[in-house]
């Protein structure tokens, strides 16, 4: 079931965006023989480059399947899933992750927990001996300072807030510049003020930065946030029943979240996974 988007986010004169990921029929189950599960029926999704699209469903819906199908973390059964118009794994795409559990290394501080992505990840890791101590250093620096963490660098996990922890999960998810951004949860552990905080946060960094952007969310509001469109999911099996535009301008405010349209949009999408939730039960 698709529905015309609510308005129009973009010029009909603006060029289209170049196609960065696509699922065309995909499918994929869990299990073997008898003992099968099918997480996600025939599914088609193109994301633009640079665009921010988030999934919502009820759980059991195959939001978190598409992230492990489009990092190359779990195959397709069936269909195909490109990226940078391959086929998964042909050829190398930097990719940034951030999840509701920030797993910071406990002996590092910040800036350690930061870097380490650069540590890893080519082309960086070729030249990291050479570059942590000034270039990688400040890039650290920057980053921290950019989501208002400027001078705790030298602390510890332990010494810091879960808000300030999730903020530097954002940012080392960053720091090596990927081309997609996984985002899974990541703000869902936290207090609801913490997290529209957070929320201005993510949106100025994507603002700045344009990677290309998959957010899984149990939070309506979050989406249509942070989101430039929605995609609402049903479960068993699981695919995606509504795709749409979402029509705020930006920058957004928490302010926007309780203006008419914004929660009339939130109503819509709600109604639409309440009818598509075998357990008729959806986080507000």
């Amino acid at each position: 079931m698709m529905h015309a988007p609510l308005a129009a986010t973009a010029s009909m004169d603006e060029p289209a965006l170049e196609p960065f990921v696509q699922l065309q029929d995909v499918t994929h189950t869990y299990g073997r023989l008898s003992r099968t599960v099918t997480a996600l029926d025939k599914t088609n999704l193109k994301i633009e480059q640079g665009n921010f699209v988030a999934l919502v469903g009820p759980s059991g819906c195959g939001k978190s399947t598409i992230l492990k199908l489009i990092t190359g973390l779990i195959s397709a059964s069936s269909g195909a899933v490109l990226v940078a118009g391959r086929e998964i794994g042909a050829e190398p795409v930097r990719v940034g992750m951030a999840f509701q559990n920030p797993t910071m290394l406990p002996w590092l501080n910040l800036r350690d927990n930061v870097m380490l992505p650069l540590k890893i990840v080519p082309p960086f890791r070729q030249e990291y001996r050479r570059k942590r101590k000034r270039e990688y250093r400040d890039r650290v620096e920057a980053l921290l300072a950019q989501v208002g963490l400027a001078g705790f660098s030298d602390k510890f996990p332990w010494q810091l807030s879960g808000g300030m922890l999730q903020r530097a999960s954002l940012c080392r998810a960053l720091i090596h510049e990927p081309q997609l951004l996984m985002l899974d949860e990541p703000f869902g552990a936290l207090d609801q003020f913490t997290r529209e905080e957070l929320w201005g946060v993510m949106q100025n960094l994507w603002l700045s930065r344009k990677p290309t952007v998959v957010l899984v969310t149990h939070d309506l509001k979050e989406a249509a946030y942070l989101a430039n469109r929605i995609c609402v999911m049903q479960a068993r099996p699981g695919r995606i029943i509504d795709d749409n535009e979402v029509p705020f301008p930006r920058p957004r405010t928490v302010a926007m979240t309780y203006e008419p349209g914004f929660v009339s949009l939130t109503q819509r999408l709600r109604e639409l996974i309440v009818a598509a939730s075998p357990s008729q039960e959806v986080a507000p």
